[in-house]
């Protein structure tokens, strides 16, 4: 028996989650289950996954397990950018390989349209807005990073537009950022509300069970999940958890848990909407990968997202929140000085799962044992795609993107504790100073 040493334990007041229609949970898991398949984690991978195995295998019951609520978790607290378009931080013009770009773009892209797809038959209410994404630059530094991005996403057949500083306060309202690089083809949306609509629109053969978080696994011809108030034993099972994947034994030091920091503003009035000025919705990605994410909401509220830590056991540092408010309420007064009197109303941290590569998890990872695992930064289109295609190979369904995935060499292993979390915390550090005024 592995005994499960860290659960989630997320604070309390993510603001996607709190600012979306509240719904009934599901009832927790009691007593003993027999299942042929159950899938941990139901985020945006697992919840993929659940749907379209229960697609593939109409007549099994599909087991998802959901250690907290559906929402309220890391799927629910991103800035709820669907993003197709690659962007390899490694590259000198942000895109690299063209072949293995176009496959990234094909794979996103996937993600995306299944959502999409999913948001308009379920009239999911997820505030969906279509092109309205920007990565913005304060210096010049910024500026060349743009022009290298705007190259190379020319040689996969992707249009963009750059957008001067004098004429982005008539996108943005402020005036702060000096050029920006206009890229069709993301979708915003609210993450928390997502997931909850998806959750409760999945097929009648998933059954979902929230707040059972599993406490010990057995591993054997069939594995067998336990929690406090039972077991269920599957004939197969999927690791869609990411970090914690580790805790069930799997990619040990070759995971890194890393948390960034969010700030939602309360909803904006009329007066101070005019005086901002701008489009009523959009989106900013810095230029600088440790720069802030700025968003405006459809219910006219602000976003600001920035600041990072790495957390090896998965779990945020509750010391944080404070010192990252302040962070958060720095670069709003930065950017919106017209808007002197608006506060924030949540602030939160939301964990992302990297490796030191930039490489994902897909496949087998043991007798009976699969994994969609480590997005990397983008969970919403390609955890999407990573569920809906593990789900797919599963049911002996495989496609070029298939293969791409299991020809990944997965996530490098990392030094031990303490050098790991010392080392880590050093690299976020230097590259949010580095980032210096579009933080």
């Amino acid at each position: 028996m592995k005994k499960i040493s860290a659960l989630p334990a997320d604070d309390a007041l993510p603001g996607w989650y709190h600012t979306s229609r509240a719904r009934t949970p599901k009832p927790a898991h009691i007593g003993q289950k027999k299942c042929r398949w159950a899938i941990i984690g139901a985020g945006l991978t697992g919840l993929a996954a659940a749907r379209q195995m229960a697609l593939n295998f109409p007549d099994d019951e599909i087991v998802l397990i959901e250690a907290q609520e559906v929402g309220f978790g890391s799927a629910g607290r991103n800035a709820g950018f669907a993003i197709d378009v690659p962007h390899d931080i490694g590259a000198k013009d942000y895109i690299g390989d063209v072949k293995t770009a176009k496959l990234i773009l094909k794979l996103n892209t996937l993600g995306q349209n299944y959502l999409k797809d999913l948001i308009k038959t379920h009239d999911i209410q997820c505030q969906m807005s279509e092109s309205v994404k920007y990565q913005a630059a304060v210096g010049q530094p910024g500026i060349d990073i743009l022009e290298a991005y705007r190259s190379g996403l020319e040689k996969i057949g992707r249009e963009t537009q750059m957008i001067s500083g004098k004429d982005l306060p008539e996108h943005l309202g402020t005036s702060y950022y000096k050029q920006a690089l206009f890229i069709p083809g993301t979708l915003l949306l609210q993450p928390s509300a997502l997931v909850k609509g998806l959750a409760d629109t999945l097929p009648a053969n998933v059954t979902l069970y929230e707040y059972t978080p599993i406490k010990a696994i057995n591993y054997g011809d069939k594995v067998t999940l336990i929690h406090d108030n039972g077991s269920i034993t599957t004939d197969n099972l999927i690791l869609a958890n990411n970090g914690f994947a580790s805790e069930f034994g799997f990619l040990e030091r070759k995971l890194l848990p890393t948390f960034l920091y969010g700030s939602l503003s309360r909803e904006l009035t009329q007066e101070e909407q005019q005086r901002l000025g701008g489009k009523p919705v959009w989106g900013v990605i810095p230029a600088h990968p440790f720069g802030s994410t700025i968003r405006r909401t459809v219910d006219n509220r602000i976003l600001v997202r920035n600041s990072f830590t790495f957390h090896g056991n998965g779990r945020p540092g509750q010391a944080e929140l404070q010192k990252f408010v302040e962070n958060h309420r720095k670069s709003f007064q930065r950017r919106f000085p017209m808007l002197p009197d608006v506060n924030f109303e949540y602030t939160w941290s939301g964990a992302i799962c990297l490796s030191e590569n930039h490489e994902g998890f897909f496949g087998k990872l043991a007798p009976n044992v699969y994994g969609a695992l480590c997005c990397n930064g983008l969970g919403i289109t390609r955890g999407t795609a990573t569920g809906v295609l593990l789900a797919d190979m599963l049911a002996g369904k495989k496609s070029d993107l298939t293969d791409f995935l299991l020809a990944s060499p997965g996530p490098n292993k990392t030094p031990p504790e303490p050098f790991l979390s010392i080392g880590v915390n050093s690299v976020l550090k230097w590259g949010q100073f580095r980032a210096g005024l579009e933080v």
